[in-house]
């Protein structure tokens, strides 16, 4: 047998025949993404069933999308993309699938044999500033757009912040006394966005921790993290984990974690040319060697600093004024 083979995509042209009885996908689609009320959910999501939409085409009947055409068609189209990419467009398209079939719309499941790929975590990624506003921007309860606000603006560890109790608040000064990892009280220090934000958070509260749960503490839990006048308990960091990586799952390079907001701020701090004291001060670092990770720079932030900073440069824009 010869070697040369001819890699076709398993997707015809043609749409998939409506029928009478059947439910249009661009129909599908829209009711699905519709139900999804988390704005930067709904636009992961969307990526993927757009491309459905355009592939298999409108009129397609959605009983009709079986495994053999849908789970080859998605391989086609993304099993060559990065395991993260592949795996979030699986599981939007698997939860759209699941939303369809209960509806009455879909039998089987057409991904039964699509399994997620492997992927080592990478939790030392800096989020660019662009993915820092989608995020900080997102439709969220206010607790956590306080939480995400703060932790990037004073980059402090997510621990530190949510053991911050009123108490501990400067409001008037922006700022706050922590307890760093190892123990040291220092101050943290934010911005314009959470001293918009937090008034509105504690809502006239005087004492007890800054950030609440949802529901009454239990009563094994200490008096300390607990909100005399609501019975809340404190926020812990394993919900605040799930809860942002849920927000931002749907996002291009998410789901992201507490400790990028931290590691964001120090590393766009860097590129904005914050001293070595000064990036010390900022994440509460003893050592100089642990800022090593926050000060490589990208080719962007490179280029900029070297267009501002070029003697011909200046000597042109001297002239101009």
């Amino acid at each position: 047998m010869g070697t040369d083979q001819t890699v076709l995509p398993p997707v015809s042209r043609e749409p998939i025949p409506p029928t009478p009885a059947g439910v249009r996908l661009a129909d599908a689609i829209r009711i699905f993404l519709g139900t999804v009320s988390v704005k930067n959910t709904r636009r992961g999501y969307a990526v993927v069933l757009n491309r459905m939409e355009r592939d298999f085409g409108k009129d397609a009947n959605v009983a009709l999308l079986n495994e053999d055409r849908v789970g080859g068609w998605f391989t086609f189209v993304w099993g060559e993309k990065a395991p993260s990419t592949f795996n979030v467009h699986l599981a939007a398209l698997r939860t759209a699938c699941a939303y369809w079939r209960e509806q009455g719309w879909l039998t089987g499941d057409p991904l039964v044999r699509l399994r997620v790929k492997p992927t080592a975590p990478d939790y030392s990624k800096a989020l660019t500033e662009a993915e820092i506003t989608d995020v900080l921007g997102s439709d969220v309860a206010l607790r956590e757009k306080v939480l995400w606000t703060m932790l990037y603006e004073s980059s402090a560890r997510a621990q530190e912040v949510l053991l911050l109790d009123i108490e501990h608040l400067d409001t008037v000064n922006r700022r706050a006394v922590v307890t760093r990892k190892g123990g040291a009280r220092e101050v943290i220090v934010w911005q314009t966005g959470t001293a918009r934000l937090l008034p509105r958070l504690l809502g006239g509260r005087r004492y007890g921790p800054v950030f609440l749960t949802d529901r009454k503490a239990k009563p094994s839990v200490a008096l300390v993290d607990v909100d005399q006048a609501s019975g809340r308990g404190r926020l812990s960091y394993r919900r605040a984990a799930e809860l942002l990586e849920a927000y931002t799952r749907g996002l291009e390079r998410g789901p992201f974690t507490l400790h990028q907001l931290r590691h964001s701020r120090l590393t766009h701090a860097a590129e904005q040319g914050a001293s070595t004291p000064m990036l010390m001060a900022l994440g509460g670092h003893r050592s100089v060697r642990s800022l090593a990770k926050y000060t490589k720079v990208s080719a962007e932030a490179l280029g900029k600093w070297q267009a501002d900073n070029d003697p011909a440069a200046r000597g042109r824009r001297s002239q101009a004024t």
